[in-house]
């Protein structure tokens, strides 16, 4: 009992200690235009490729650029754009999920048949794939990876729906004469949405490196915006004499995907909710 108590109070400080650092990292997002030291697109080529210094903590990029600065308001696409991401597709999967579990017969298996065609394909070959057919930018980039990350949500959602509305409180709903859509929006989101929320903290972490991902391609962000990946990509022609171009952002995308993940998997155990 004591070591089962102890192995609970540490995953509960695994969790707050993961999502306080989360919120540190939204925070700065959030306040990026007050907390930046430079203007992150102001180019300054008498000042390109500086080591680290009191007028720029983490040195400059090839356009004289302060890396600092860069990397705070890249953080306001990587996080808030999976954040975006991570809202629109739980939402769309919830409520595709919830009719299509409820419902039953010819709609439930149009719907899943739907989700499976979708789930068929690597999520990051789908979303190339809708991308060069709508061309590069953020916003292609967001809209294919919603179409892409709603229907693991449907699934998940349609197969505790369909065991939930065997339950004794959802026939005394009906009994009572309530609607359809009312039993679902009363009495089924309720009773998945916090499961499927849990599972969605892992998610959070993939959306975040298909962005960058994308966006080192050339397909997300474009110059002189700021982003993780697009950092990545820009320091590239500089891995040898600078090397720290590339190393900043990808130790802030490190070290972000792996909260998501350990608080995931930490919410996963403490809920008793199972994962990908």
């Amino acid at each position: 009992m004591i070591d089962n108590f102890r192995k609970k109070l540490r995953g509960r400080r695994m969790i707050v200690f993961c999502a306080s650092l989360i919120a540190v990292f939204f925070l700065i997002a959030l306040l990026a235009p007050w907390i930046a030291p430079h203007d992150p697109v102001k180019v300054d080529l008498a000042s390109k490729l500086e080591s680290p210094s009191a007028s720029h903590w983490l040195g400059t990029d090839h356009l004289g650029r302060d890396n600092l600065s860069r990397l705070i308001y890249g953080s306001r696409v990587s996080l808030g754009f999976a954040a975006l991401i991570f809202a629109s597709s739980l939402l769309i999967g919830i409520v595709v999920g919830s009719v299509s579990g409820y419902a039953g017969g010819w709609l439930d298996s149009v719907l899943m048949r739907l989700c499976e065609g979708i789930m068929a394909f690597p999520n990051l070959v789908l979303v190339l794939g809708i991308v060069g057919v709508f061309g590069p930018g953020l916003t292609q980039v967001l809209l294919a990876l919603m179409l892409v990350q709603w229907v693991y949500y449907a699934r998940i959602c349609r197969n505790m729906v369909v065991s939930l509305k065997e339950r004794p409180f959802i026939a005394a709903a009906r009994i009572s004469g309530s609607s359809s859509w009312t039993i679902i929006r009363r009495h089924i989101i309720p009773n998945v949405q916090r499961p499927i929320v849990v599972v969605g903290t892992l998610e959070m972490g993939w959306a975040i490196m298909d962005i960058s991902a994308l966006s080192f391609l050339g397909l997300g962000i474009q110059p002189p915006n700021a982003e993780w990946g697009a950092m990545i990509h820009e320091g590239t022609a500089y891995i040898r004499s600078q090397p720290e171009l590339m190393i900043y952002p990808g130790i802030l995308i490190l070290i972000v995907v792996i909260l998501f993940n350990v608080l995931g998997e930490g919410l996963s155990e403490r809920y008793g909710v199972s994962k990908r």
